[in-house]
C-alpha cells in the first residue's frame, strides 16, 4: 500500500499531537512531593499554581479526622493510622496538606488511596474554624476514591 504525502503528513501530525496532548493534561496533576523545592522553600510549580490559583489534583490519603464531623482533613503522601495535626508550622511536615471541602466529609479507612482537587493556596495560616496551623492548603476542595 502506498501512502500519499498528504495522508502521511496528516498522519504524522495526528499522532505528534497525541504524544504531545497527555503532557499538557498532566500539568494540573502533582505529587505532595512536587510542592517543596527543599524543607524551607516552596517549588517553583507550586508558586506558579497558587499564584494563578490553579485547580490541581493531589494523589494520596486521607489521615483519620481530628473530629466527627467537618468540612477539612488531611492529605497524606503515605497512609498515616494517626492524625498528623501539628500545634505550629515550624513542626509542619512536608508531606502532608490541609484541604478545606466544599462540604462535610465523610472519613475513610486512613489507607485508601483518594484524589484530591482543590486551589492550591501556600504560606502560613490559621484556620478559623479549627485552628489548625498549615504552610500548604488545598481549598474549595473535593476529592474521590481511587
Amino acid at each position: 500500500m502506498i501512502i500519499g504525502r498528504r495522508t502521511f503528513i496528516a498522519g504524522t501530525a495526528a499522532t505528534a499531537g497525541m504524544l504531545i496532548a497527555p503532557s499538557a493534561f498532566a500539568r494540573d496533576r502533582i505529587k505532595i512531593t512536587d510542592i517543596y523545592k527543599n524543607q524551607a522553600e516552596f517549588s517553583v510549580l507550586a508558586k506558579t499554581f497558587a499564584k494563578e490559583k490553579t485547580r490541581i489534583e493531589i494523589t494520596g490519603f486521607m489521615a483519620p479526622p481530628l473530629k466527627a464531623e467537618a468540612s477539612f482533613f488531611v492529605l497524606t503522601r503515605r497512609p498515616m493510622s494517626v492524625c498528623p495535626f501539628c500545634e505550629t508550622s515550624a513542626d509542619w511536615p512536608v508531606d502532608i496538606v490541609f484541604v478545606r471541602t466544599r462540604k462535610m466529609v465523610e472519613a475513610i479507612a486512613f489507607n485508601r488511596m483518594i484524589v484530591t482537587s482543590g486551589i492550591l493556596e501556600l504560606g502560613e495560616a490559621k484556620d478559623e474554624d479549627t485552628g489548625f496551623v498549615s504552610l500548604v492548603r488545598l481549598v474549595d476542595a473535593q476529592f474521590e476514591i481511587v
